[in-house]
């Protein structure tokens, strides 16, 4: 695995754990923002705060090497419940939860010589 690969990876995951954790810090510092947002949704106000420390949780595994694994596919469950959400509302958006997704494993496949080897793909 080349240097760039490696290098590559680790600015997508830094950039994906950056995006995530300001919208952490949003929920956190604004909550009656996010509850009304969520509202729309079905979401109670009382589900906020829970489904926040769980995507919370999720970055913080990803971010830290020896947990990573474990955090992308948490993060993948996470994100299969956003895409769930959006697709039921009936909104367009949801594919961006996809490819959060995606960057994520891609982020973590770069930066991971180790995962190659899992992968079903053949020369």
């Amino acid at each position: 695995m080349s240097k760039a690969m490696v290098w590559t990876g680790r600015v997508l995951s830094t950039l994906l754990v950056l995006a995530l954790l300001a919208g952490i810090v949003f929920a956190f510092a604004k909550p009656d923002d996010v509850k009304k947002q969520m509202a729309p949704y079905g979401y109670p106000a009382n589900s906020v705060m829970p489904i926040v420390v769980a995507e919370a949780c999720c970055v913080i595994l990803y971010a830290i090497p020896q947990t990573s694994v474990l955090g992308a596919i948490l993060l993948t469950g996470y994100l299969g419940g956003a895409v769930s959400t959006h697709v039921r509302a009936g909104e367009s958006t949801w594919w961006m939860a996809v490819l959060v997704g995606v960057i994520a494993w891609l982020a973590l496949l770069l930066r991971e010589p180790r995962l190659k080897g899992l992968l079903p793909l053949r020369r």
